[in-house]
């Protein structure tokens, strides 16, 4: 698999599919939800489908941990709880306070989340038990 063995890399590669997703999904929700729900409601709905995309490929595909899922899962969301709150919260202030296209406006708040997650996964969420 020659650099793929590589865990950053692993971890940007699933990032990049994360990212596209979760990008897709938020401009998806808020084009067919908007007349419907508010945009906090739509940012909601997105988080919760993005991450648990996210928490699948950091499990499987860049930390590789074995059981765990529920306990795994559920420190996911201490990871992208703290900056799916920031990142929906700025992204209320972009699009409904200042105006900026919701795809702009997601493309000023990922790179924040990404930075920070990486050792939120690496250090909480998919910790190695000290017993290995």
């Amino acid at each position: 698999m020659g650099k793929l063995n590589s865990k950053p890399i692993r971890y940007l590669l699933a990032g990049a599919w994360n990212t596209l997703f979760g990008y897709g999904v938020m401009g998806g929700l808020f084009n067919y939800l908007s007349p419907y729900l508010n945009l906090v409601t739509i940012g909601i709905i997105a988080n919760l489908l993005s991450i648990s995309m996210s928490f699948s490929t950091y499990k499987l595909f860049v930390f590789c941990t074995k059981g765990n899922w529920f306990k795994e899962y559920l420190k996911s969301y201490i990871v992208y709880g703290g900056a799916a709150c920031f990142n929906i919260l700025l992204i209320w202030i972009l699009v409904a306070k200042m105006g900026v296209n919701i795809w702009l406006a997601q493309a000023i708040a990922i790179p924040l989340g990404v930075m920070a997650s990486y050792f939120g996964h690496h250090y909480l969420t998919f910790k190695a038990s000290p017993h290995k």
